[in-house]
């Protein structure tokens, strides 16, 4: 068996975008940053996301039933530690700290986020400390950002698409 660090250790080295994941509904409003995502399946358009059942925001998102993952610009860094919860901001403030739409499901969609999934949580499986939810997309919404944020080596990284 792995140990809990030489794990954590080989998962630093799996690049990964930064999203804020974001949601709202009858358990308020709520977000968090995440580099847990991933694609499931393209028939129905499904991903994945996970959360730590720690979280604050945990039992929003599941009486929410609705989440959004938007996925960071370079220029977007702040929001990933503000919405980390490594600042002192409520969660208002950190809503206030951007512009957000919303698009099909009510769940708040960052205006200028590279790309923005608007989804349905329609499972959730308990996975060890995580809660992963399964995503149904309803929309997309994307920019014309050319540099993305990635997660590496636990620092961030902006990748660069050259036309």
């Amino acid at each position: 068996m792995v140990d809990r660090e030489s794990y954590r250790n080989a998962m630093a080295r799996l690049g990964a975008a930064v999203s804020v994941i974001t949601s709202d509904g009858p358990g308020g409003r709520c977000a968090f940053t995440a580099s847990a995502v991933c694609s499931v399946t393209d028939d129905p358009p499904t991903l994945l996301v996970c959360m730590n059942r720690n979280s604050d925001s945990n039992e929003a998102f599941k009486a929410n039933a609705v989440l959004c993952v938007n996925t960071l610009a370079a220029s977007q860094e702040a929001l990933s530690s503000i919405f980390a919860g490594f600042t002192p901001h409520t969660m208002p403030e950190r809503f206030a700290q951007a512009d957000w739409i919303t698009l099909a499901t009510g769940a708040p969609v960052l205006s200028d986020a590279v790309v923005s999934f608007d989804c349905r949580i329609t499972q959730v499986a308990e996975v060890g400390t995580h809660n992963v939810f399964f995503c149904e997309v309803d929309a997309i919404q994307a920019s014309d950002a050319h540099e993305g944020l990635i997660y590496f080596g636990r620092s961030y990284h902006r990748v660069t698409v050259t036309a």
